[in-house]
């Protein structure tokens, strides 16, 4: 159990920043003994991945900061973000932490179960992310960017440290996601009934007046 939580911590990291977690797992593998990947995931911990990585993190974090550009960078990254999702959570959750001294091997014959998990959080996650950087852009004049791109990196480290050491936080985290997607969900669904009254009382409704107005007047002459 605790380590579908440490996956879905990473997986929401990665929906946030697609870079972080998977650096994290390198780093901490590499240089610590709080997590150790699993045979077939070492390779993140790899000089040449762990650059490469760092190298895509630099470009994310920097296009992430600028008004309209961090728009057009959340719409590319619809598919990294999942699919760092889906390597996440499968690396996460069959690492050894700190809390997870022996991984199940339940899901061993489903390795793609945890794969579609993860892309599922990820995508999940970062759709209410791109979704508010539009409003926090429009509110702020752009000036809320940097701001709200800071806190997304500084929360996606966060997931990967409190997913690492105590996963069981993460199932609160879930709950948190989950319920800003329902309240999004629900304010869109809102807007699109309100903008289709408005069409169907706009222009027409007035047309409509106008009319009935000119054949009262006509009908009063002598």
């Amino acid at each position: 159990m605790l380590e579908l939580l440490t996956g879905s911590g990473m997986a929401m990291a990665a929906g946030l920043n697609a870079y972080i977690p998977l650096i994290c797992l390198g780093l901490l593998s590499r240089f610590s003994d709080l997590l150790t990947l699993p045979a077939g995931w070492q390779w993140l911990e790899s000089t040449p991945a762990l650059a490469i990585l760092a190298v895509l993190l630099l470009v994310e974090v920097v296009a992430d900061k600028v008004p309209v550009v961090d728009t057009v960078n959340d719409v590319l990254q619809t598919v990294v973000r999942p699919t760092a999702g889906g390597m996440v959570f499968a690396a996460g959750s069959a690492s050894r932490t700190t809390a997870v001294t022996d991984p199940s091997t339940l899901l061993e014959n489903w390795q793609w179960v945890p794969v579609v998990l993860g892309v599922v959080l990820a995508l999940t996650t970062h759709t209410v992310k791109a979704a508010a950087r539009p409003v926090v852009n429009a509110t702020t004049a752009g000036t809320g960017a940097p701001v709200a791109s800071t806190l997304e990196d500084v929360s996606s480290v966060a997931l990967v440290v409190v997913s690492v050491l105590l996963p069981v936080l993460v199932a609160a985290v879930v709950v948190v996601v989950l319920v800003l997607v329902i309240l999004a969900v629900r304010r869109w669904a809102g807007a699109r009934a309100r903008r289709r009254a408005a069409a169907r009382t706009g222009p027409g409704h007035a047309g409509h007046a106008g009319h009935a107005g000119r054949a009262g007047r006509a009908g009063n002459l002598p």
